[in-house]
């Protein structure tokens, strides 16, 4: 059975950031995926309604299959979703034809893949602009300067991706994602391509971002100690929300992932 859960900050004054009344960033209702048709159907995600909310870190894991890197692409309009309903604010995404997708993923989100999808022959600082460029704007010195300040890249800016360690590229493609000051930024295994030392300096940027810089993060991931840098995480199995789990450890997250890999032994 599908669940919405309750924001972490549900008891705040009402009316205010935390209250119950407050807009998540974005919202799932009812989320249905299924690809194929017929006999050879499969349902990635079933009936799946969860909020994700303003100004905090979130990670969604499960097992291989859960359907946790589907959910992150039907809520990112990356994918259609088949039946239910996927929100970035108050935009649904469903009623959006492929220009007006196309406006909203400039605008409205950001993205870091496990693949640092940097440009080569541009330098750190032309990687991090190139988006806002490519829309026709120019950004805002300031909060430039500020991103950059955060993730720690302020020496490196000249440099191109080659002349960078893995983590510093993927420090990059994190301030390009926050450039555009998104709504909400989706990370997809962010850490995959890293050694455990940089996995560690990524994560602790993106939590930065969220508690210094206001944004509001979603991060599929399979690694405990990834997920405990979150305020919640989510689990999803057989295409459901089946757990949650706020301010987390990586040994409570582990347990949670067990006990999830012997019950789908056990049936």
């Amino acid at each position: 059975m599908s669940q919405t859960f309750p924001s972490p900050r549900a008891a705040g004054p009402s009316g205010g950031a935390g209250s119950p009344l407050a807009e998540p960033a974005a919202r799932a209702s009812g989320l249905t995926k299924t690809y194929g048709k017929g006999e050879t159907a499969v349902t990635a995600l079933d009936a799946v309604s969860v909020d994700f909310a303003r100004g905090r870190f979130t990670a969604v894991m499960g097992p291989s299959g859960s359907g946790k890197s589907t959910l992150m692409h039907c809520m990112a309009g990356l994918d259609t979703v088949s039946s239910g309903s996927a929100r970035i604010g108050g935009v649904e995404l469903s009623a959006l034809d492929d220009r007006q997708l196309t406006r909203l993923r400039r605008e409205k989100v950001g993205f870091v893949f496990q693949g640092f999808n940097l440009l080569p022959t541009l330098t750190a600082l032309e990687n991090i602009t190139l988006p806002l460029r490519l829309a026709g704007r120019r950004p805002d010195a300031a909060w430039l300067d500020t991103v950059v300040a955060t993730v720690g890249l302020a020496g490196r800016l000249a440099h191109r991706p080659a002349q960078l360690s893995g983590g510093q590229q993927q420090r990059v493609a994190v301030a390009r994602a926050l450039l555009s000051r998104p709504e909400i930024v989706f990370a997809d295994e962010p850490t995959g391509n890293l050694d455990s030392r940089a996995g560690a300096e990524v994560l602790g940027f993106l939590r930065d971002s969220v508690r210094e810089l206001g944004r509001t993060v979603v991060m599929v991931t399979h690694d405990p100690v990834a997920a405990a840098h979150a305020d919640r995480v989510v689990f999803l199995a057989d295409g459901r929300l089946v757990d949650e789990l706020y301010e987390p450890t990586s040994g409570a997250v582990l347990d949670r992932m067990l006990a999830f890999d012997a019950q789908g032994r056990a049936s």
